[in-house]
Parts: structure tokens; C-alpha cells; sequence
């Protein structure tokens, strides 16, 4: 049913079929909505995490932008600058909005999908909880430095340095319209007040006056979820596969299989979703299964062989990157100065 629902939005958010009235009715409410938590939590923001350096990793559109891999990315950059970050996230699809230190380790129905795929590859302390500002002040016990919030631009109640905004460049901003009518969490205008609009691949549906910075989803190695051996995905070139993807765009992962020339039988399941052993025995078995590294980390422990999974990383400029840095010593100050 889930799967049925986001397929219908979706053709209505992104596609060319027309949006049922009954849907615009219910935008005003929600824009009346969005307005007053946004009045009320601005003026609720602990003054004790308001001298934190915080960058929000977010987009203004339900669905996949491509915001994992940057707050990756960010993880990456600072801990190579010497800095100590860390990050904080909803969880979103958990069993419970409890307060929880991800690791490497952590069972994906408590923590959620997305943090514990940036625990594994950004190797930093990552924490979820529904309170935000609860996360923050957890980290902090860590001795953390940079706080980098996966999603969270609406989350108004936690206070915020930097407000990095990331656009899926194919989909844009779907129709225009705000929840339920269309895709937008917040009004176009919003752009205006981010610090980075950061657009994910080729622009091409975005508004020509919006200033953008470019991003590049790379294509990493496959790896097998049974042994860990990794191949390059070129070696799948010309082979026929079973690709599962369970995220928000699941074009943008289709197409880099069909980029490498690979030719797939294609399994579109909800964003988050949570796979069983079943799942997967309808799918020929002569045939390897493809899978996006979000989804693996629920897929680790059903015992499935001849299955691979794709990384991705977010490739930024290099003036991004050195940009970037300099904000955060200006607010931070340089590693060395505080050593």
C-alpha cells in the first residue's frame, strides 16, 4: 500500500498527472502550519548550543537528494583538517525516537538506515534522537567540535552556523508545490535565506536565476555482502542483473548501472524500506543482485549470496572544499591554534 501511495505522489509531484483538488485544498493548512512551528521553535533555541559551529545537511523536498553522501563528504573534509566532528540525525523509520549512540555495529531497526550507513563510512560519533538540540548537547560530551545535522533545515528549533540545502538536479522541485500537492517541505522563497544551494547531477529543472554549486555522485566498487570482495562496477559491463533500490530516487541508481552497461531487471521498493528474506525470492537466482549501500545495511544478516552493493561518493571543487574550511575557522578557529 505504502509502495502504491509513493508511486501515486510521485507521478503527481514529478510527473505530468494532474494534481487532484482535494489535495490543493489541504495546502493552505499546511502552509499555515509550517509558518507557525517555524515562529515558535526560532524563538525557543537553546542559547547553550547557539555558539556551536553546526552545518545542516538538509533539502526543502520529500524524497532523495543525494544528502547522505555530503554530510559523508563533510565528515571526511574535517577530520583531514584536523577538526573533531560528529553527527546528529532523526533516524527516520526507527522503532522509537529514543536517544542512541550509532555504531558500526548497531542494529538498523533502532537507529536507522542512513545513520548507520555515515557511522560506517564516516567513522565519526553519530547520535540519534527526535530532539535535535538532545543530540547536539550528547555529542558535545565528546568533545566535538562541528556539529554536521543529516536533514534537519526544518527542524527550527536547533540552532544553526551553516544551512547547506541539496537539490536533486534531474527532479528539481517537482511541480511547485508544497506538501500534499507537491514535494516541497518549505516555500520556494526559502532558497534565498540558505547559505549553499548545493545541486546533486545536471540541473536541468532548476529556476535559472538560483544560484547553485555543482555535486557529483561517483560511483564506487561493488562489494559483496557475503565475503566483502570488491570488484569494480565496469566488471558487471554487459551482464544481466537484479537491481533493488529502496531510496528516495531510484532512477539516479538505476542509471549508474545502465552508464557501466549493465542490463537490470528492476525492483522499486519504498524510501527506507525494510527488506525480508522474501523479498528477494521471486528474483531469478541465476542472476546477481545490485543494491545501493543505504539498503545493504538491512540486508547484511538475511543471509542472501551473489549479492552486491554499489558506494557512492559525493565528489565537491576543490575551492568547495577549501571554502568550506575557512567558515568553519572563522567560527571554530584552525585545529593547530587550538591545540
Amino acid at each position: 500500500m505504502r509502495a502504491g501511495l509513493e508511486s501515486k505522489l510521485t507521478a503527481i509531484w514529478y510527473g505530468t498527472e494532474p494534481c487532484p483538488s482535494w489535495l490543493r485544498a489541504l495546502v493552505p493548512l499546511y502552509r499555515l502550519g509550517n509558518r507557525l512551528d517555524r515562529w515558535w521553535n526560532l524563538r525557543r533555541q537553546p542559547d547553550d548550543l547557539k555558539s556551536v559551529f553546526t552545518i545542516i545537511v538538509g533539502n526543502i523536498t520529500a524524497g532523495g537528494s543525494g544528502k547522505t553522501p555530503l554530510v559523508i563528504k563533510l565528515c571526511h573534509l574535517l577530520r583531514q583538517a584536523g577538526y573533531n566532528p560528529g553527527v546528529i540525525s532523526r533516524g527516520y523509520g526507527r522503532k522509537d525516537g529514543a536517544l542512541r549512540l550509532v555504531s558500526p555495529a548497531s542494529d538498523p531497526s533502532a537507529v536507522g538506515d542512513e545513520p548507520l550507513l555515515i557511522a560506517q563510512r564516516a567513522m565519526v560519533p553519530v547520535i540519534v534522537a527526535n530532539d535535535r538540540c538532545e543530540a547536539a548537547r550528547k555529542l558535545l560530551q565528546q568533545g566535538i567540535d562541528v556539529i554536521v545535522s543529516d536533514d534537519g533545515l526544518q527542524h527550527y528549533r536547533l540552532p544553526r552556523t551553516l544551512e547547506l540545502c541539496v537539490v536533486d538536479g534531474s527532479r528539481g522541485f517537482g511541480n511547485g508545490q508544497l506538501i500534499p500537492a507537491g514535494p516541497l517541505r518549505e516555500p520556494l522563497e526559502r532558497l534565498g535565506s540558505f547559505d549553499q544551494v548545493i545541486v546533486n547531477g545536471d540541473p536541468a529543472e532548476l529556476p535559472e536565476d538560483l544560484s547553485t554549486i555543482p555535486m557529483t555522485l561517483v560511483a564506487g566498487l561493488l562489494r559483496s555482502l557475503e565475503s566483502g570482495q570488491s570488484w569494480r562496477l565496469a566488471q558487471f559491463g554487459g551482464c544481466k542483473v537484479n537491481a533493488v533500490a529502496g531510496i528516495g530516487n531510484p532512477g539516479r541508481f538505476f542509471n549508474l548501472l545502465h552508464q557501466a552497461r549493465i542490463k537490470t531487471r528492476e525492483y522499486v521498493y519504498p524510501d527506507h524500506y525494510v527488506f525480508r528474506k522474501a523479498d528477494f525470492e521471486a528474483m531469478d537466482p541465476s542472476l546477481p543482485i545490485l543494491m545501493t549501500e543505504k539498503d545493504a545495511v538491512k540486508c547484511k544478516n538475511l543471509g542472501l549470496s551473489n549479492a552486491w552493493f554499489l558506494s557512492v561518493d559525493a565528489l565537491m571543487s576543490r575551492e568547495w572544499e577549501q571554502d568550506l574550511l575557512n567558515r568553519v575557522a572563522g567560527g571554530v578557529g584552525y585545529p593547530e591554534s587550538r591545540a
